[in-house]
């Protein structure tokens, strides 16, 4: 069974950073696209940053130049830098890992941004 362990969420005032992690076995992180995405209440989960296995990165808009997706493979990781933060970045926040036509997720982090 394929896990993906997150942690780092928390609740964090506007204008503060935070550090997303998520660890999970070599055998699937060495060939997974590692993402974060999240939701916020009431609304559909959405694409944060992706990180392929060459490092190659993409970000929704919204979080461009505040953020920052990056992978350390001796650690099979995957870290969401977060900084800036406003009160619309309040979500939960999944990590995700995709093999080919596979997906696998996380439990989820909430992040909460007071203003």
């Amino acid at each position: 069974q394929v896990q993906l362990v997150e942690s780092g969420g928390g609740l964090v005032q506007a204008g503060g950073s935070l550090r997303l992690s998520c660890a999970t076995s070599a055998n699937i992180f060495s060939l997974a696209t590692m993402g974060w995405y999240r939701q916020a209440p009431g609304k559909q989960r959405e694409l944060v940053a992706t990180i392929t296995t060459g490092s190659i990165t993409n970000y929704v808009d919204s979080v461009k130049g505040r953020f920052t997706i990056s992978r350390l493979n001796a650690r099979n990781a995957v870290y969401l830098e977060m900084n800036s933060l406003k009160p619309e970045d309040t979500a939960v926040y999944y990590c995700k890992a995709s093999i080919g036509a596979s997906d696998y997720w996380g439990q989820g982090t909430q992040v909460t941004v007071s203003s």
